[in-house]
């Protein structure tokens, strides 16, 4: 009886083990992208400076959205502005403030991500936070940047359920460190390739001789296509259906972020930006009619006065030089699949507003790699 008793509590606390061990990123199952090294921490936070702050809402099974904000440094992004620029792969999507960024190549707000109807509420706590911001006191025009995907199908979107204390909330508790990803933040209610999509994030390290710069992605994932990982098609059957719990038109959005500690202008940036929709693609992304795919880039090689006269006339930096710039590109490129790889594997099964979407298998897909020879057996 004793060992019987044993057994059972053996069995109980190894199926608790299970359910609560976090799922693993690309990396931990034998998954490599490229050839160029990582960060230290394989996120956008690997780039100096960077913060990034999360608030995810779950209640019941109705409400599941959230925000994630990323900010440049740990500054007055108002007073301190660093070079950015915004691509649009398709256009299926609400991106306040895009226009003044491309115009002005300059990034002046934190990026905050949330869902399709949570736009306007986020818009105006970012304004609520760069008022009041000291120094801003007599600041009569700020252009918040806020991109979304769509989570209505996980999340009662049109509770619109976020408040100004949820964005601040994820502002004032963005940090340096390492970035927690699938379900959370705005990526809590999302879904990709019919699979439980969400957050997800990676970067890369040139070597000295590339420059020795670092490029770090950030990714929301609510897009659909054809699931691929290293070039290998994800196709999970359950009998003979496929087990992705979603019909797939391809419709659906992806927000992506690049940060770099390069010095880049806007030009060089928006050519950065067209990079990360590459990666993108290598996922099986259809990028169809009802998506929106967003890449929005900055630097945080901001531009540093020749002089402390406030009356000068024009500023120097030092940029990349054009046929320098290959390795960003790559780097990019690579740092965008990973990301996204990482938003699905990292996530876990949620129960929703319109139903259940469960997590991308991790056993099964690892069978489907390691048969077409995509990482060791």
């Amino acid at each position: 009886m004793k060992a019987n008793c044993l057994l059972l509590f053996f069995l109980f606390t190894s199926s608790l083990a299970a359910q609560t061990r976090p799922r693993p990123r690309a990396r931990d199952i034998g998954i490599i992208v490229g050839s160029i090294p990582t960060g230290p921490l394989n996120a956008i936070t690997d780039v100096a400076g960077v913060r990034v702050g999360q608030t995810t809402i779950a209640r019941g099974d109705s409400i599941n959205t959230g925000i994630t904000t990323i900010l440049p440094h740990g500054g007055n992004p108002f007073r301190e502005k660093v070079p950015a620029a915004i691509v649009v792969g398709n256009g299926f999507g609400k991106l306040v403030g895009s226009t003044q960024v491309n115009e002005l190549g300059e990034l002046e707000s934190p990026i905050v991500l949330t869902c399709t109807l949570c736009v306007p509420r986020a818009a105006d706590a970012v304004l609520t936070w760069l008022l009041a911001l000291p120094g801003n006191e007599d600041v009569r025009s700020a252009n918040p940047v806020v991109g979304e995907t769509n989570d209505g199908f996980l999340n009662d979107i049109r509770a619109r359920p976020i408040t100004e204390a949820d964005v601040l909330g994820a502002i004032r508790g963005a940090a340096e460190g390492p970035v927690a990803e699938g379900a959370v933040g705005a990526g809590r209610g999302t879904v990709a390739f019919g699979w439980k999509g969400g957050i997800g994030t990676s970067s890369r390290k040139l070597p000295a001789q590339f420059g020795g710069w670092t490029v770090g992605v950030l990714v929301q994932t609510n897009f659909g296509g054809d699931l691929r990982i290293q070039g290998v098609p994800i196709e999970i059957k359950v009998g003979a259906q496929h087990a992705a719990p979603l019909p797939q038109n391809g419709d659906g959005s992806i927000i992506m972020v690049v940060a770099t500690d390069a010095p880049l202008d806007h030009l060089r940036l928006q050519r950065l930006a067209n990079r990360a929709l590459a990666g993108l693609a290598r996922t099986g992304s259809s990028m169809s009619n009802g998506s929106g795919d967003y890449v929005i880039a900055f630097s945080t090689a901001r531009l540093r006065p020749t002089s402390t006269n406030l009356d000068r006339l024009a500023d120097t930096v030092a940029l990349v030089r054009n046929d320098v710039m290959s390795g960003l590109f790559q780097a990019t490129i690579d740092a965008t699949e990973e990301a996204i790889y990482n938003s699905l594997l990292r996530a876990e099964t949620v129960r929703g507003y319109r139903g259940v979407v469960r997590a991308l298998p991790v056993d099964s897909t690892l069978t489907i790699l390691k048969r077409h020879g995509a990482i060791p057996r």
